[in-house]
């Protein structure tokens, strides 16, 4: 069997948007995927579904797997023929142990490539607001183990040119060592008022900043009960901080935000929640799947141009109705003459990014609303389709048709309730709920439970997308405290900003 490759790859610190294009690309590609602790998990959405995940995480005083096992099941992986994909936090050079993986390979005759990552050597003091140089206080800046071989008998840093040689100092791996460390600058000719931090998670919105001397530091770290994973930098850049403290200054730095919504559409919630800061746990309750039948569907397609209106009202309507249109071998063509009436400006947006000219777009999403605007479009006796989730709400269909409209409701698709695993909350504090449409809600308390409801939402802010899902909730027992005046993603984000502004 031909050998396949392995590719030792940098993960980053922790914030999954600082992976690079090309260690992207290797997830794509692999076949096995091999990764760390300290690798976010959240890379593992480039995998492919097929992909062979094996986690290999090593703690303080936890190990999954020794290293010397971690070394063989790498290079017998690639014997298989398959690519393998080494996942590593940070860089795999920068105290990553990569070098001595990458022997085994060369021992081996295995193929293999090294793709760097942002070390949190760099990457955590820059979330801190901490620049390693700067020309108003240091031109160098060093890269030191805080974990040395415990099998060495000496120490091979000579702190005696450490301490007072270079401007900026950067342990990693050090936070259980870092009496030792503070007091071995000290006695070397640091002065014991030289600035230090403590970053610990470093780019994460878990992020935690510690910000000391050499002389007090340690004490201040007990207190505070600073673990690992922990960056120790040391100098005189530390003074910058409050001055350039970006990341930490972020609206929602510090909230925790559960994310109902469908995983394939949590993206753009994750995304916008993530930019202000969020911690943000994706807990889908509710899936987008194809209908049980199209028949119906089907027989409204071939006969679209007798219909006066066709109604989407959401996005999903919209793509699942286009699907259909390929399956027939039709195109947009085939709604030449019929006008489009969109419910909420993304469904309206989805709609004109495919070149559709959107005829009616309500100004308000309740029924009642919608109703009263398509009586002004001269609904009355128009033949009107509405292909939607096979099961809905069946206020806006009943309302048409007492106006003098004859409406007919496909199924375009239908919601399903994912299995969710709510193990992963365990010991989580979630200060934040989101519910974007009735099913999230309706789906949220069928998994935990209507008696369990009140104790998990205790103390928690429920933000809700719009009226109809606030209505939702309030029937199941649920008060929604943040709701957008416009009824659309983007601003429900900024609701959830506002609210958190207004009340700090």
């Amino acid at each position: 069997m031909q050998t396949g490759k392995v590719f030792l790859v940098g993960a980053g610190p922790g914030d999954p948007q600082l992976i690079t294009v090309k260690g992207a690309e290797c997830l794509r590609r692999a076949d096995v995927v091999i990764y760390d602790y300290l690798a976010n998990e959240q890379l593992l959405k480039y995998c492919s579904p097929q992909v062979e995940l094996i986690y290999v995480g090593k703690k303080a005083s936890s190990h999954t797997l020794p290293q010397g096992d971690i070394n063989e099941l790498i290079a017998r992986k690639s014997k298989e023929g398959k690519t393998v994909v080494r996942l590593k936090g940070g860089d795999p050079f920068v105290f990553g142990r990569g070098g001595e993986e990458a022997e085994i390979l060369v021992a081996q005759k295995v193929p293999f490539e090294i793709v760097p990552g942002v070390t949190s050597a760099i990457a955590a003091p820059a979330y801190a607001g901490i620049p390693l140089t700067h020309r108003d206080f240091t031109s160098s800046a060093a890269f030191i183990t805080g974990h040395e071989d415990p099998a060495k008998e000496e120490s091979s840093i000579a702190w005696d040119k450490l301490a007072t040689g270079v401007g900026t100092l950067v342990f990693l791996m050090g936070v259980s060592n870092l009496p030792n460390i503070t007091r071995r600058l000290m006695e070397n000719g640091r002065s014991p008022q030289t600035p230090v931090a403590l970053v610990r998670w470093g780019s994460t919105p878990r992020q935690q900043t510690l910000v000391g001397t050499l002389q007090d530091i340690v004490q201040k770290a007990q207190v505070a009960q600073i673990k690992p994973p922990t960056v120790i930098v040391v100098g005189e850049v530390i003074n910058l901080r409050p001055i350039l403290n970006w990341f930490e200054a972020k609206p929602l730095f510090g909230k925790r935000v559960l994310v109902t919504r469908s995983r394939e559409q949590a993206s753009s919630l994750t995304a916008s929640l993530t930019d202000y800061g969020a911690d943000v746990v994706e807990m889908p309750t509710i899936q987008v799947v194809p209908a049980d039948d199209y028949a119906d569907l089907d027989a409204a397609i071939n006969d679209l141009e007798n219909f006066d209106w066709v109604i989407f009202s959401s996005t999903n309507g919209v793509d699942y109705f286009l699907r259909r249109l390929r399956v027939q071998y039709k195109d947009i063509r085939q709604l030449k003459g019929v006008k489009i009436c969109a419910i909420g400006p993304a469904t309206a947006q989805r709609l004109e990014d495919l070149h559709l000219t959107v005829d009616y777009v309500p100004n308000e999403y309740r029924a009642e609303g919608i109703i009263e605007g398509l009586k002004q479009q001269g609904i009355a006796g128009a033949r009107v389709l509405i292909p939607r989730a096979e099961v809905a709400r069946e206020v806006l269909p009943e309302e048409l048709t007492r106006c003098g409209a004859q409406v007919q409701v496909v199924p375009a698709y239908k919601t399903i309730q994912p299995e969710v695993d709510w193990d992963r909350l365990q010991g989580k504090k979630i200060d934040v709920v989101t519910f974007t449409s009735s099913s999230t809600v309706t789906n949220f308390v069928n998994a935990v439970g209507e008696g369990k409801v009140k104790a998990i939402l205790n103390g928690v802010l429920v933000a809700s997308i719009g009226p109809i899902t606030a209505d939702t909730a309030k029937d199941l027992g649920i008060e929604t405290k943040i709701m957008p005046e416009s009824y659309t993603i983007p601003d429900l984000v900024e609701a959830i900003v506002k609210y958190f502004n207004k009340v700090e």
